[in-house]
């Protein structure tokens, strides 16, 4: 490119006042007709040029390239129906073709995977665009090319939010004639009750060009992996769904349909709701057997737990007391004894002894109604003061036959410290209590234990001389705790700094009343976005290895190594969404990995009507790359085009080439300066002079 280019010698105000004056003078010289009048012209021209001095430039550039992106959708519906395998086939062919356009700097973006920064949720290509050309000036961006199949999840509302003005294509991978049966939930609440019915829906939906089908299917149910019932559905329809949680905490509600022959997956044809089942408040029952320190102890921590209905009752008067006066008159109420003990025993879910003693309040037969109310899964804790030890212990009543152990009578009056036994420390109700790490545990001294025979269940605590201090045991359907001191309270009061009584207190309870998360065997697993972590909870000293189910069948074993004393752990990443199943040993359980219900399963068939309408706004074109079935990949054509002219047509596809160039090196020539102005100024002005002379 060749150009004059003026490069004064002082700026332009400098060059007004000096030419201003000589312009002025050669004007009256004109019109007053003096002689000279052109020589002077003449003399002025050539001293502005000398002062503007003028260059000719040449500089010699070199055509840029254009910035074309190719981006490939690695998302898990393009892992789908060889889909995979047309996207690296037709990226291959699409990356040989451009590296035959030497204008066009090819930049390939991958977009889409599961990864730190993408949960697999939905479908990103646009975003990864913007990345990859974030660098270029919008000028230079020759267009971009998409390998996907079209369901795409951040598409822009119109052209100007692409940041630049260039052609958008996309090549469309799966066949024309795909269909697909998909089945989600309508309504799954979050949240629901133990034991009561759940209301639920669903919806059958068929996509696609399907054959000839029934309107109606069949939609199996299954609750934590165990099939409960069968219930058909009409295509289309939302459909209602009644089920029952069978324990607290989490519950996977699985619905799955047939797969029909031909369809592009199967995976959406499962459906999957976590419902976490909550208990309706549980009643408890608590009885003083007469007032004392640690009674309020129990008292105030079941009162302050507000999924607990607590019904209290404490026996006022001593047993040293008796003067002949009749039990039902010494009441402040009336003690309810029937009411609680025979018509509503099974309404509570514990019942709780505190230093309670037989004192012909309750009839010998109650005693044995309470026994049942054990075994047909009922909860009792006893906690044990000197009288569980005398000659009035309930321990001598039809309550023995529940009981894990007798007292001997004897009771040890001396400071210890309540320690966790080899036991305590794997079970989940007094594994990790603050201060039992160390030795002696941090925690404050009890000065009273009632010492029992040999236990049948679990010791998890002792006490003095390595005595039995908490016994948990299992009773037919039911559950027992014995705690064998009335000292707790000491650290409520918080006596030589107290200790963990409130955690204690209410795992105790918790464990009683059979919470799932406080079992002492029990496997667990729990999923996210790309991960699977399985928890072993087990009373012995190591853990078989899991085998693991994933959603497309095959079948993996992970090592579970030991985190706590009785807590196995693995983690499995993982990239596959849906529901997997883990065994080990005995126990099996179910977890989901992903998204529930994500939008990159809602949509599977392949479809150019997502991308159609910005490609016609940026000028592109959207191409399937297959035409038919079993037609192989087919590309279209690839043309440069420039600016301003048509990008696309029927079967090909137009790239703009940028108008932007580089500058590579530069040749300057000075019209008016050096020994050239200064002869040209020297002669015209000794030409003035002369005219002027004559």
């Amino acid at each position: 490119m060749t150009y004059v280019n003026f490069e004064p010698l002082f700026d332009l105000v400098t060059l007004l006042l000096i030419l201003a004056p000589l312009t002025l003078m050669v004007l009256i010289g004109f019109y007053v007709r003096k002689r000279g009048c052109f020589l002077r012209l003449l003399a002025l021209v050539a001293l502005g040029l000398a002062l503007a001095n003028p260059v000719i430039i040449d500089e010699n550039r070199e055509p840029l390239k254009s910035t074309v992106a190719v981006v490939v959708d690695r998302s898990q519906s393009q892992e789908l129906d060889k889909r995979k395998q047309a996207t690296d086939e037709a990226l291959k062919a699409l990356t040989g073709y451009l590296a035959g356009l030497p204008q066009f700097d090819v930049r390939v973006v991958e977009a889409g995977a599961v990864d730190d920064n993408n949960d697999g949720n939905e479908t990103r290509l646009f975003s990864s665009l913007s990345n990859a050309l974030r660098d270029v000036p919008p000028s230079r961006i020759g267009g971009a090319i998409m390998l996907t199949d079209g369901q795409v999840h951040d598409i822009p509302a119109d052209a100007q939010a692409l940041g630049f003005n260039a052609p958008v294509h996309s090549l469309i991978t799966g066949k024309p004639d795909e269909f697909d049966r998909r089945i989600a939930f309508n309504k799954a609440p979050r949240f629901g009750i133990s034991g009561k019915p759940l209301q639920m829906s669903f919806t059958v939906t068929d996509q696609g060009k399907l054959p000839a089908q029934d309107t109606i299917t069949n939609v199996k149910i299954r609750i934590n992996g165990k099939e409960v019932s069968q219930q058909q559905a009409r295509i289309g329809e939302e459909t209602s769904l009644t089920i029952e949680l069978p324990h607290a905490g989490a519950n996977i509600i699985e619905l799955s349909t047939d797969v029909l022959d031909g369809e592009v997956t199967g995976i959406n044809n499962q459906a999957v709701a976590v419902v976490d089942a909550i208990r309706e408040n549980l009643r408890v029952l608590l009885v003083s057997g007469e007032p004392h320190s640690g009674e309020r102890t129990w008292r105030n921590l079941l009162k302050s737990d507000t999924a607990v209905d607590l019904v209290h009752f404490t026996i006022l008067r001593p047993p040293e007391k008796q003067d002949g006066t009749p039990i039902e008159e010494l009441s402040l109420i009336v003690f309810p004894t029937r009411e609680l003990f025979v018509d509503k025993v099974n309404d509570f879910d514990l019942i709780i002894f505190d230093r309670y003693q037989h004192l012909d309040v309750l009839p010998l037969l109650y005693y044995d109604f309470i026994a049942q109310y054990v075994e047909n899964g009922g909860a009792l804790l006893v906690a044990a003061g000197p009288e569980y030890a005398g000659y009035s212990s309930i321990a001598r009543t039809p309550l023995y036959s529940v009981l894990p152990a007798l007292p001997t009578g004897e009771v040890t009056e001396k400071a210890f410290y309540p320690r966790l036994t080899d036991a305590g420390k794997r079970h989940p109700v007094t594994r990790g209590l603050e201060g039992s790490d160390q030795e002696p545990p941090q925690w404050s001294r009890w000065f009273r234990s009632i010492d029992i025979n040999t236990p049948q269940g679990e010791v998890v605590m002792s006490g003095p001389d390595n005595k039995p201090l908490l016994v948990l045991s299992r009773v037919g359907k039911g559950r027992v705790g014995t705690l064998l001191s009335d000292q707790g309270w000491l650290w409520a009061r918080g006596f030589e700094g107290g200790g963990p009584y409130a955690p204690l207190y209410r795992r105790i309870a918790h464990w009683l009343m059979q919470e799932p998360d406080l079992a002492e065997e029990a496997l667990t697993a729990k999923g996210d976005a790309r991960s699977l972590k399985i928890t072993r909870q087990t009373m012995s000293d190591k853990a078989d290895k899991a085998t693991i189910t994933t959603p497309s069948g095959k079948e993996i074993e992970l090592e579970l190594k030991e985190t706590q004393p009785g807590l196995f752990e693995t983690v499995l990443e993982t990239k596959e969404v849906g529901l997997y199943q883990i065994k080990n040993g005995d126990y099996e359980t179910l977890a989901h990995v992903g998204p529930v219900d994500a939008p990159e399963f809602t949509d599977i068939i392949s479809t150019p009507d997502k991308l159609t309408p910005l490609a016609k706004l940026t000028g592109g074109n959207v191409i399937r790359l297959h035409e038919a079935k079993n037609d192989a990949v087919k590309l279209p054509q690839i043309v440069a085009v420039k600016d301003g002219k048509a990008a696309s047509g029927d079967d090909w596809m137009g790239l703009r080439e940028t108008a932007d160039t580089q500058l590579k090196n530069v040749n300057r020539l000075p019209l008016f300066s050096g020994f050239l102005s200064l002869a040209a100024l020297l002669l015209i002005f000794t030409g003035l002079w002369y005219r002027e002379g004559r």
